[in-house]
């Protein structure tokens, strides 16, 4: 069996790891020193350690590339912003945008310079244009999306 994960590396493994807590409410899995599990499935890795293993020299490890994103979803996205504006000291790549098909996402670095991406849930941008006053079909065609999709997004609110 193939499990799943994402490691990043980082300068400061106990900010970083304060960081993901504190922010995303990830739990540690597991912590080593040099490399920690968190739930959700990343992992942390110290850039000396992680030099050794790939055979690479300080300038080699390039932070800050914005080559790729860890990706969130949150239900509350208002809230997970005010709670990122509380955090302090984050330096963000864009604030809150909206995109064509209603999803409103806000990007900014971790303290390594990683970016990361909180969405809103896709279900959440179903109910905020059906609360709107808009039919089922018209939430399908701003979304995109088949009018089935609406409704399973609905049905899985309700089941909640």
């Amino acid at each position: 069996m193939i499990h799943l994960g994402t490691l990043i590396v980082v300068k400061d493994i106990g900010n970083s790891k304060k960081f993901y807590c504190d922010l995303f409410g990830l739990t540690v899995m597991s912590d080593f020193g040099a490399n920690i599990s968190l739930s959700g499935g990343i992992s942390l890795q110290t850039a000396d350690s992680w030099k050794m293993f790939i055979n690479k020299k300080d300038d080699e490890i390039v932070f800050g590339n914005n080559a790729s994103e860890l990706y969130f979803e949150d239900d509350d996205l208002d809230s997970f912003v005010k709670k990122l504006e509380n955090y302090g000291n984050v330096r963000y790549v864009h604030g809150v945008v909206e995109f064509p098909w209603g999803q409103r996402v806000i990007r900014f670095y971790d303290p390594d310079m990683h970016i990361i991406e909180v969405g809103e849930n896709l279900d959440m941008v179903v109910k905020r244009f059906v609360d709107s006053g808009m039919s089922l079909e018209e939430t399908a065609a701003r979304m995109g999306v088949p009018e089935v999709y609406v409704s399973s997004a609905l049905a899985r609110l309700e089941g909640r």
